[in-house]
């Protein structure tokens, strides 16, 4: 099975299927990564730290200081993450004879 992150396909909580709109994800993903903009044109490949301590401070994640790559989401981080998913990034699937 693909980790959660690279698979497009979801059910929504009435169990209809829905797929993740790749294209407003990485919207997202690149109006995020210019809160790092620096030199002119360079970003970091991380999220910004005041970001990640916020949503430490909010309990979403665990503490990000350290010296580990990956950060850990919180119970509550983990629902409030496929929350915001399954409301902003996913549209119903369509069947096959669609138009």
């Amino acid at each position: 099975m693909s980790p959660v992150w690279q698979r497009t396909e979801r059910k929504d909580r009435t169990g209809q299927d829905r797929t993740l709109d790749t294209d407003r994800i990485d919207e997202a993903a690149l109006a995020i990564l210019s809160l790092t903009l620096h030199d002119g044109d360079r970003v970091w490949k991380a999220i910004a730290w005041d970001i990640t301590n916020r949503l430490f401070e909010k309990g979403l994640i665990a503490d990000p200081k350290g010296k580990a790559k990956s950060l850990a989401l919180t119970r509550d981080g983990i629902a409030r993450a496929r929350a915001i998913l399954a409301r902003d990034f996913s549209q119903p699937e369509r069947s096959a004879d669609a138009p």
